[in-house]
């Protein structure tokens, strides 16, 4: 029998990054979203975005933790599913709910903050998406890491573009903002678990604790008379 040429993370990869947009598709041709549908697509287009974007962020952290080296063979996928969500949401925004008015677009983001930090994140996203394939890392060498090191800053800029398209009071948790802070909170757990100190020292614990735990599922051996 042919051995299925997929793994499971692979393939749970893939399902879910698509689901956003079947669910989306499926709603919209049966009529049910919400009396805003443009408002409901952008929302749950930027919501699968940043969801894909945690999913991306976790995987160096999976492989540092537990030593599993298939994530970060899936940080590609995820890097791309998210820039297709970004720019999905992007198009929903400036085509269905401004027509492409140029200038109005011009004024709405230069007058929200929210819009500003979104628009940059796009912006930061197009070099890595392009980028992403295997000739570029020939052709930039060291610098592909360098630059796709930026996807550490897209992280910020993503929870910000989120927490404020939310009404709500950050400080006494009212509102729409609770959902927007545990991505936020996510997301700067992985950022301080890039900080070379912090990362040496949870890989060197997990190392010690991964030993141990398989020198106890280890039967001693017994001699028998």
């Amino acid at each position: 029998m042919k051995k299925f040429p997929y793994t499971p993370l692979q393939v749970a990869v893939h399902v879910y990054a698509w689901s956003g947009l079947i669910l989306l598709l499926f709603d919209f041709l049966t009529g049910r979203l919400s009396a805003n549908p443009i408002q409901d697509m952008e929302r749950r287009t930027g919501r699968h975005a940043i969801t894909l974007l945690v999913l991306l962020l976790m995987c160096t952290p999976m492989n540092t933790i537990f030593k599993w080296s298939e994530p970060l063979k899936r940080r590609r996928a995820l890097g791309l599913y998210t820039f297709l969500y970004v720019t999905i949401h992007m198009i929903i925004f400036a085509d269905l709910d401004y027509g492409l008015a140029w200038s109005l677009l011009l004024q709405e983001v230069v007058q929200k903050p929210r819009l500003i930090v979104g628009f940059l994140a796009f912006l930061i996203f197009i070099p890595l998406a392009v980028t992403s394939f295997d000739i570029w890392k020939v052709r930039l060498g060291k610098n592909w890491k360098r630059l796709h090191r930026l996807v550490y800053l897209i992280g910020p800029l993503a929870f910000l573009h989120y927490i404020w398209s939310k009404k709500g009071d950050v400080l006494t948790l009212q509102g729409e903002v609770v959902k927007p802070l545990i991505y936020g909170l996510v997301i700067a757990v992985f950022l301080v678990f890039r900080i070379p100190p912090v990362r040496k020292a949870i890989a060197s614990f997990s190392t010690r604790m991964l030993a141990l735990l398989s020198g106890r599922t280890r039967q001693p051996k017994v001699d028998t008379p």
